[in-house]
């Protein structure tokens, strides 16, 4: 049970402990932050029905789009200051205490797209892992150095969409407007042949002030949360274990990065139009390996367009490009069509 005494700590704490969502991992390949729309600040949206609360405030969009497929593993990595991924620092601190979630939206215009104007579906979430003790989505963040990791749905269709990632913090949420809400979009452009178009969502519209998620004193012993927002597409909430949850990260905090790369990595185009025919790929898992890559061979039936993925370890699609463009290894898990 927490026990009043933090509550008064986390408002002590509250204003230090901000955070942004700030890089992108793709099959375990740092992105940098080349595809997200950083906020200008690391300070929360606390109205639900301002249009800060789809991509946040003032927040620009990014240089360029990642490349994903269907299947794929894709990381969010947040922190409480601009550049800083070191994991000596807790991702979300001052006992910000909540659940995550993880929405895409399609769009015709990643790069121009308005937040508040998308329909959103959401692929993930993680709310209250364990009630023995009350543990929440954020602890797990912070285990893992501010990685949280979902699975790009099997099934989309391909195109631009935007990724918004969020936190919601509920240290003060015991009152109306109390809640805080971290979020991230970036913009990504996803391959495959997949024709699935979920029930969508808006921001603003999909949260209310007085939903029991967002209007809770989580101060108190928790048996159940009710995760705001729908129900993720094709997949189950996870259920709240009656067992303490294990704190060992799962994701290889040795082989976090100290720095933001400062060249566009792989799977990271130039801003263009969605490809009209790219192969999907399972997503390889896990993290970076010393696997090399699969030299490109000759196509295995089907030819990725401009900036679509060739190669890379774990790659089965396609190993050719359309022409005049050829396949290039940008590094051991990925190469494009450039």
């Amino acid at each position: 049970m927490r026990l009043s005494i933090a509550f008064a700590a986390s408002l002590i704490a509250g204003a230090a402990a901000h955070a942004t969502f700030q890089e992108l991992w793709v099959n375990g390949v740092d992105q940098g932050n080349f595809c997200v729309r950083l906020p200008q600040s690391n300070s929360p949206v606390t109205s639900v029905t301002s249009t800060d609360i789809a991509c946040n405030a003032n927040a620009s969009p990014a240089a360029g789009l990642c490349s994903i497929n269907p299947g794929d593993q894709v990381t969010v990595e947040m922190h409480q200051q601009p550049n800083d991924r070191s994991c000596a620092n807790e991702a979300i601190g001052g006992d910000h205490w909540g659940p995550i979630n993880i929405y895409m939206a399609k769009v015709t215009d990643a790069t121009s797209a308005v937040g508040s104007d998308a329909s959103w579906f959401k692929v993930d979430e993680m709310g209250l892992p364990s009630s023995s003790p009350d543990y929440w989505a954020t602890e797990v963040l912070n285990d893992n150095c501010g990685h949280f990791t979902f699975t790009v749905p099997s099934n989309i269709a391909p195109g631009n969409y935007l990724i918004r990632a969020e936190v919601i913090a509920l240290h003060v949420a015991s009152s109306v407007g109390g809640a805080q809400f971290y979020m991230s979009c970036y913009q990504v452009n996803v391959g495959g042949s997949g024709t699935a178009a979920p029930p969508t969502v808006k921001f603003p519209g999909a949260y209310s002030a007085s939903d029991p998620g967002i209007l809770i004193n989580i101060y108190t012993q928790l048996n159940t949360y009710n995760i705001p927002g729908p129900s993720p597409f094709a997949m189950a909430s996870p259920s709240v274990a009656t067992t303490a949850y294990p704190t060992t990260a799962t994701w290889n905090t040795a082989l976090q990065p100290s720095t933001v790369p400062t060249t566009a990595p792989g799977g990271v185009s130039k801003p263009t139009a969605p490809p009209s025919s790219v192969t999907s790929a399972s997503g390889t898992g896990g993290h970076p390996s010393s696997a090399s890559s699969t030299p490109a061979s000759a196509p295995t039936g089907t030819l990725a367009q401009q900036y679509g993925q060739c190669g890379g370890t774990g790659w089965t699609g396609p190993t050719a490009c359309v022409a005049p463009f050829t396949c290039t290894v940008l590094n051991p898990y990925y190469s494009q069509c450039t």
